[in-house]
């Protein structure tokens, strides 16, 4: 019976899909090792039945997995739950990256949009704000773009204990005196009068009067870039302190309109 022949790597990477240079990289990464080799001119030569193990690596390599890791799994591919396992968690990071990815899209053009229109004036004033009553959820946010959550949440709740907003200003507080990158510490709030009770996870309580300085600016919400290097610059030119977390009080918003353009927002910096 005659000897099964190996296959040439040229042959083996059409079989597979895997190109000749690829082949070298994964033998010497130990991924794929050839069959043989010859000692004088270095030939790599693949037994057929390496095709399977090849064809799985091709997979595991187009679906995002690192050589490392495609190490690791291919001991697993008579194993389909445990493959199957790992299949799923890198399906969930790659949904989870293609958010961020929108994410940086939605940025792009937010920056793209900016360098084509006039720049953004905000009116700055210092003032007091009186001390207000409110229902508040504190909660915590994935990201800055994310504080819509937490008022659906809020307004949900208010709702289901049926509890009567007063007149005046909504507004979110951003709890902790400096930027973070996920985890934000938020809390929303409306305006309720004195005999207004709440429930989990509901509070009812008073913002104290504080001197504020204040950032009011027309339209969406992509401005609060610039408009926050406004408020900056006149903070650090007055002498001002920061006094307390910042927090933003909607005039016009979502609620009363679907056009951005006519949004109308505070941005407000405790100080001191």
């Amino acid at each position: 019976m005659a000897e099964t022949r190996l296959l040439r790597i040229g042959e083996f990477s059409t079989l597979t899909r895997l190109s000749a240079r690829m082949l070298r990289y994964y033998d010497a990464n130990g991924v794929l090792t050839p069959a043989a080799t010859d000692d004088a001119t270095g030939h790599r030569f693949y037994a057929a039945s390496q095709v399977r193990e090849a064809t799985l690596i091709r997979q595991l390599r187009d679906v995002g997995f690192s050589v490392s890791a495609i190490a690791a799994l291919l001991p697993l591919r008579d194993d389909p739950d445990t493959l199957g396992r790992a299949l799923a968690v890198q399906r969930d990071q790659l949904i989870a990256d293609a958010e961020a990815a929108r994410r940086r899209i939605a940025e792009i053009d937010r920056l793209i949009s900016q360098t084509n229109r006039r720049a953004i004036m905000a009116e700055i004033t210092v003032t007091t704000h009186p001390a207000q009553r409110v229902v508040a959820l504190r909660t915590t946010i994935d990201t800055y773009a994310d504080e819509h959550k937490a008022w659906i949440a809020a307004m949900e709740a208010i709702r289901a204990q049926g509890i009567p907003l007063a007149s005046g200003l909504c507004g979110a507080t951003f709890h902790g005196l400096e930027y973070r990158e996920a985890d934000i510490d938020i809390e929303v709030w409306e305006p309720v009068g004195p005999d207004a009770v709440a429930a989990d996870p509901l509070t009812i309580r008073e913002l104290p009067e504080q001197k504020v300085a204040v950032a009011t600016f027309r339209g969406g919400y992509d401005q609060f870039g610039p408009v926050n290097e406004q408020l900056a610059e006149y903070i650090t030119s007055s002498g001002l302190e920061f006094a307390g977390p910042m927090y933003n009080r909607y005039i016009v918003g979502p609620a009363d309109t679907q056009n951005t353009a006519e949004y109308v927002t505070e941005v407000c910096v405790p100080v001191v």
